[in-house]
């Protein structure tokens, strides 16, 4: 009972406040229609934002948009709005505001789902809470972009780059997290390789240090000169041109990185070849059904 009456004396407080007009207030909404909000402001009247007070983003839709639920904040634009409701604008509160949450989003490196609404010369159009962005063309994808066209109304994931509310400018960019994306797949498809593995590969580049081996599937490693041959040499041009199909060993995977060995391989190989022949060398070639007398007959035992 007594939190209950804490309750009704904070709402009572709360509805005999002063607001002004170019205050920035909050609400929550209440209804959606096609041409307006309605906010619970908790106070004496409702808040009302018109339709074309939400947003400057073409591609923002009241009904799609905005949820009975919603906390919303706006700023006073008229303290009665002919029936006695105040009246708001979220695109006001917005150019105050959302530049603040922008610079946050790009201090926490956020991940953003954004519709791009505009191609333009030389990158696209997109919008962050109500304010419009840019994202060029050098940063829609991990590959050059020619025709932006197939862009228009695309989906994509973006992190915030450039923040500069003085000059109203709003950098976006989908490569940054695409390239985190190939990262991380990169990185979980060497994790899988297990060190000892013999794979097949493709020398695609060589250096002093050694040799760098296409193993497909988007994943090289190198052989660091001391694991190319048996012998000793002073640089891998010497055993090693690019195109040459190798045999090689997981070493280790540290870091991402793959660490591989030709001189492994072979002497595995080496090894396997040996056995083979080990084994043969046991067998006399004859079946187990060999009598004694054959046997004594190749001695040269007369019996």
């Amino acid at each position: 009972m007594e939190e209950t009456m804490k309750d009704y004396e904070k709402e009572l407080e709360a509805s005999f406040r002063k607001i002004n007009e170019g205050d920035v207030i909050q609400g929550t909404v209440i209804d959606v229609s096609e041409e307006e909000v309605t906010l619970d402001l908790k106070y004496y009247t409702q808040g009302i934002i018109k339709a074309a007070d939400m947003s400057d983003d073409p591609g923002f839709s009241l009904k799609e948009d905005v949820k009975v639920g919603d906390v919303v904040e706006a700023t006073v634009v008229r303290m009665d709005d002919g029936q006695g409701n105040i009246l708001l604008s979220r695109k006001e509160a917005n150019a105050v505001l959302a530049w603040d949450v922008l610079k946050q989003y790009m201090e926490d490196k956020k991940s953003l789902e954004v519709q791009v609404g505009q191609v333009v010369k030389a990158g696209v159009i997109a919008y962050v809470e109500g304010i419009r962005g840019f994202i060029p063309a050098s940063q829609l994808s991990l590959s050059y972009v020619e025709d932006l066209e197939p862009y228009q109304g695309k989906k994509l994931t973006v992190r915030v780059m450039t923040v500069d509310q003085e000059k109203q400018k709003l950098v976006l960019s989908a490569k940054e997290v695409l390239r985190e994306q190939e990262k991380e797949e990169h990185d979980h498809k060497v994790a899988m390789l297990v060190p000892g593995t013999i794979l097949e590969g493709t020398v695609e580049s060589l250096h002093t240090y050694g040799a760098f081996v296409d193993l497909t599937d988007g994943l090289s490693g190198l052989v660091h000169i001391s694991q190319i041959s048996q012998k000793r040499i002073k640089k891998p041009s010497e055993v090693l041109k690019v195109g040459d199909k190798v045999k090689v060993k997981v070493l280790n995977t540290r870091d991402g990185k793959i660490s591989l060995s030709i001189k492994a391989a072979q002497e595995g190989q080496a090894a396997e070849e040996i056995e083979k022949t080990d084994v043969g060398s046991y067998s006399s070639g004859e079946s187990l059904g060999t009598s004694l007398g054959d046997l004594f007959a190749k001695l040269d035992i007369h019996v």
